[in-house]
């Protein structure tokens, strides 16, 4: 049986009072955050919200005329459910990719038997070439499944490396998350052997730290659509992510904004040789506060390693001046977690795999079996927007 069947048996077998499912509108907007608010999700106002397609090159360039999502409408006429449906622009073998990734897949406790009914409109969009689910948590994992999603060949997407840069303030938040809200005295004591352990070694990471000058800027300008011109011709046999000025801009619009993204960038002889951006990313749950690596391009080989080194040190510096918690990077490529995990980072193993990926082309699903053809990154889907 396969995956749409499975949804209209399920369907069939529930209530006459099943909800239907229909294309989200833009002014569903309060009643899905209403429904989030129930399960301490975040989502954005109104216009962060929107602009997630308003601002979007791709969705400007397929006119509109791709969904925003689907809405769970119940048999009263309330939402009870929602799946969001962002189109982003892929490039392979100098060929366009269109993909879509989920966003903020949320359903009512009262509909929670219906879920799989938003999944169903998602991967039947005859436009897209490629679904991604970037940020597939432990409720949602068992849809990949259903759906035969695959696990990308790429990085170690179920476990992160990270620094603590404010360990009293990270102690907290991990004794928070365990329900201590009243152990004041053991995350004092927690904190005292993180600052220990981390002096212990911040002596070894400012040694093998590179001493590359970086530029740090507070936006994207034209150096990065030279940069892309000459990134897409160098990669031309890797699925990447569309990285021109105008999608970083919307990509990384509203972070910038709030000063939550911080972009450093390489000299080269040219121009601009790399550039890393870091993005906050806070686990408000718990009081976290928490940065990224969102996106790491280099065109010079022989200075990756170098420049890697520099902007991690750089952020953590960054961090510990701006009282953030920790600093995280997932998903890290094998030379870079290599060169990563020199620096004694911690380690956090995670509920499981979060970046899956389908195609119902045939062709296209045969050369994604290559790991050589993946670079996968935050940047990808919907992991930093």
């Amino acid at each position: 049986m396969n995956a749409d069947s499975q949804v209209l048996a399920m369907t069939q077998a529930m209530s006459s009072r099943a909800p239907q499912v229909r294309e989200a509108r833009f002014s569903d907007h309060s009643e899905v955050v209403d429904i989030a608010l129930k399960f301490d999700l975040y989502l954005e106002d109104y216009a962060d919200w929107a602009h997630l397609w308003i601002d979007n090159p791709t969705y400007r360039e397929l006119g509109g005329k791709i969904p925003i999502g689907w809405v769970l409408e119940s048999a009263e006429g309330r939402l009870a459910g929602y799946l969001g449906n962002v189109p982003l622009s892929y490039e392979l073998n100098g060929q366009r990719v269109m993909a879509a990734a989920t966003r903020s897949w949320v359903v009512d406790r009262s509909h929670r038997g219906y879920s799989l009914m938003l999944l169903s409109p998602y991967y039947q969009q005859s436009q897209v070439d490629l679904y991604l689910g970037t940020s597939v948590n432990i409720h949602s994992a068992v849809a990949t499944d259903i759906f035969r999603n695959v696990r990308v060949p790429v990085g170690a997407w179920d476990r992160t490396l990270f620094w603590i840069t404010h360990p009293r303030g990270f102690a907290e938040s991990y004794c928070r998350k365990r329900g201590w809200v009243s152990a004041k005295f053991l995350a004092h004591a927690m904190s005292l052997g993180f600052s220990v352990y981390d002096r212990s070694r911040n002596g070894r990471f400012r040694k093998m730290a590179g001493q590359l000058p970086l530029d740090s800027a507070e936006a994207f300008d034209d150096r990065f659509d030279a940069f892309w011109a000459v990134l897409r011709k160098k990669k031309s046999g890797v699925l990447l992510g569309i990285r021109d000025r105008e999608t970083l801009d919307w990509h990384f619009k509203i972070p910038l904004q709030k000063k939550n993204a911080w972009i450093y960038g390489l000299k080269g002889d040219c121009g601009l040789a790399g550039y890393a951006v870091f993005l906050r990313q806070d686990r408000r749950q718990v009081g976290l506060s928490c940065v990224s690596l969102a996106d790491f391009q280099c065109l010079e080989p022989e200075k990756t390693g170098a420049f890697f080194l520099t902007a991690v040190h750089a952020a953590l510096q960054r961090c510990r001046e701006e009282s953030i918690h920790m600093l995280e990077l997932i998903g890290l490529p094998p030379a870079l977690e290599k060169i990563a995990e020199q620096l004694s980072p911690y380690h956090r193993q995670l509920p499981n795999w979060t970046y899956f990926y389908r195609t119902n082309n045939p062709a296209l699903a045969e050369i994604l079996k290559s790991p050589e053809v993946w670079e996968p990154s935050l940047f990808d889907g919907d992991s930093s927007l």
